[in-house]
């Protein structure tokens, strides 16, 4: 028993390096972590003190919300609070074309062929994924706070390092990237290419749900479905932890019910990808 356990482990432990090296040579993997970065920088901090050093058009934003959206101890609330919907898309791409170029490529057919079983396949698979948004979370993170540190000085705030909350946000943010990866990687599997799965979960977070969010204005019972759908639990888990203020961002549900909803999709999209790796042929 043992010794098929340390079979199926370094199968895995084997997937999970490959993956990761070929994540690491492939060019979408930077442009889309690229693309990331400079979107939570822009609207993060280079829209809010431009508006704040001489922006006309401030609206509702006081020159106290601006400057503490910008203050170090706030640096995980920053990241949290794009991830509901364009982190999450970007996070969602790269996901779906991570797992469905193996069947553009032809390149699941041949590594299912000659190395290892379906499961410790797609396990590695995931366990690689899994690593690319640890990483790309904590880098979001580093990222943002230096910013921070830097306008904070630039302008002579009195600043201070984040505390517990901005544990709290980051393992938010993990939760809430981990979901639209797994609905990445579901659409890939189930579409079994790239572009119908990349084009499926654009539609999905981006428009599908802010549609229904129009419509749950005029009937209730909608209202009530879109805070627990994908982006719905996103949103309110980011706002539960203090990422209000931006797209997508909702306070209709607990911290806790809404973390429960993520859990739940994590397992259902990363349990219904792996049935249908494991029962459909791959052409």
């Amino acid at each position: 028993m043992g010794s098929v356990m340390d079979t199926v482990m370094g199968s895995v432990m084997g997937t999970v390096k490959a993956e990761l090296l070929r994540l690491w040579k492939w060019p979408a993997t930077w442009v889309l972590t690229g693309v990331w970065l400079v979107m939570t920088l822009t609207f993060g901090y280079v829209f809010n003190y431009l508006a704040l050093s001489g922006g006309t058009n401030t609206r509702d934003l006081s020159q106290q919300q601006l400057i503490g959206s910008m203050q170090p101890e706030n640096a995980g609330a920053a990241v949290v609070r794009g991830l509901p919907m364009f982190g999450g898309a970007i996070v969602l791409v790269l996901a779906a074309l991570a797992v469905g170029s193996g069947y553009g490529w032809g390149t699941w057919k041949t590594t299912l062929t000659a190395g290892p079983r379906r499961v410790s396949a797609m396990a590695g698979t995931l366990g690689a994924l899994a690593v690319v948004v640890v990483v790309l979370v904590a880098l979001t993170f580093v990222v943002d706070l230096g910013a921070a540190i830097a306008v904070a000085s630039l302008e002579d705030w009195g600043w201070s390092l984040p505390g517990w909350s901005a544990v709290e946000a980051v393992g938010a943010s993990l939760l809430i990237a981990a979901m639209w990866t797994a609905f990445g990687v579901f659409l890939g599997v189930a579409t079994r290419g790239p572009a119908l799965a990349v084009g499926l979960g654009l539609m999905w977070a981006v428009v599908a749900e802010n549609l229904l969010r129009g419509v749950g204005s005029l009937l209730g019972p909608v209202e009530s479905l879109t805070g627990v759908l994908p982006g719905g639990s996103a949103g309110n888990l980011a706002g539960a932890v203090g990422g209000s203020g931006a797209p997508g961002v909702l306070n209709d549900l607990s911290g806790t019910t809404a973390a429960l909803f993520l859990l739940g999709y994590v397992v259902f999209f990363a349990g219904a990808a792996t049935l249908l790796k494991v029962r459909r042929d791959l052409v």
